[in-house]
């Protein structure tokens, strides 16, 4: 009978951890699935920055400075200027590689979420954990891109380290919102490849990445203002080389990135809960 008990309290004793670090135990999982795909994710924050910047300050710069002045757009560089919104763009990229597919990996194809939760680690710190492995990545991926900027002298401003928190919130609230889909998607019919072409890819072409969003027709404007690439593009740039705006505005910009942030972290733990408790 005492065999019995002790085998008991080592089993409760045993699931202490896990329901304490659970979200650190999936993430450390989520870190040796990327070890699968290290090479891409190395190549890829690499040479993005390294090509874009090149092309940016080589290329099209040269040409927007020479034709305009070296105050070409909002009073400095097209480099300066574009080089921001190419952080931030870079966060929404690794946010809609992680926060897609590979959820719906761990639900559908290769159902890893379910045996996770027949553990002691529960629904929400599976979401959890996806959440800060994103997180690392992202910073990597952004810190890297951060370093080229400085390498081609297109960030002025002392608080332009400030533009890769910037572009972190930028992703993390726009990839919260696609995993709280990519949760509720039972059958693959294609819609995350509608989300990626209707949503993603067009996101960069109103949202102020490449000209200001003024020059739009004012009709087109809207697209950008409910664009949390847009938020976190300006936001970067205040940071980057102090781009003028209202204070209120700033504020505004990092309240819409936290509370998509928020909501689509809360929706994604919602819809995993009721799934893998079904």
């Amino acid at each position: 009978m005492s065999a019995v008990v002790d085998q008991a309290e080592q089993a409760i004793a045993a699931t202490v951890k896990p329901r304490r670090w659970g979200s650190w135990y999936v993430a450390e999982h989520r870190f040796r699935v990327m070890r699968s795909y290290a090479q891409t994710v190395v190549v890829t924050a690499i040479g993005n920055p390294l090509i874009y910047l090149y092309a940016m300050g080589v290329g099209l710069a040269t040409l927007v400075d020479g034709n305009l002045g070296a105050e070409a757009v909002d009073g400095v560089s097209y480099l300066t200027f574009v080089a921001p919104a190419l952080l931030a763009s870079a966060a929404v990229a690794v946010a809609s590689e992680e926060f897609s597919y590979p959820v719906l990996l761990g639900f559908k194809w290769n159902p890893v979420f379910y045996g996770m939760n027949a553990s002691p680690i529960q629904p929400g710190q599976i979401i959890n954990g996806i959440v800060i492995s994103v997180t690392v990545r992202m910073l990597v991926t952004l810190g890297i891109y951060f370093g080229f900027m400085l390498l081609f002298g297109a960030v002025p401003s002392p608080t332009g380290f400030l533009a890769v928190f910037a572009a972190l919130l930028t992703g993390l609230g726009l990839g919260a919102l696609l995993m709280g889909y990519t949760a509720r998607i039972i059958d693959d019919n294609g819609q995350l490849v509608m989300v990626m072409r209707f949503i993603i890819l067009p996101m960069t072409l109103f949202s102020g990445t490449f000209f200001p969003l003024g020059v739009l027709p004012i009709y087109l404007q809207w697209i950008g203002w409910i664009s949390p690439l847009w938020h976190g593009t300006e936001l970067a740039r205040v940071f980057a080389y102090g781009a003028s705006e209202p204070i209120w505005l700033t504020v505004v910009h990092v309240l819409y990135l936290a509370v998509l942030l928020g909501i689509g972290w809360t929706w994604a733990r919602r819809v995993t809960v009721r799934r893998l408790n079904k």
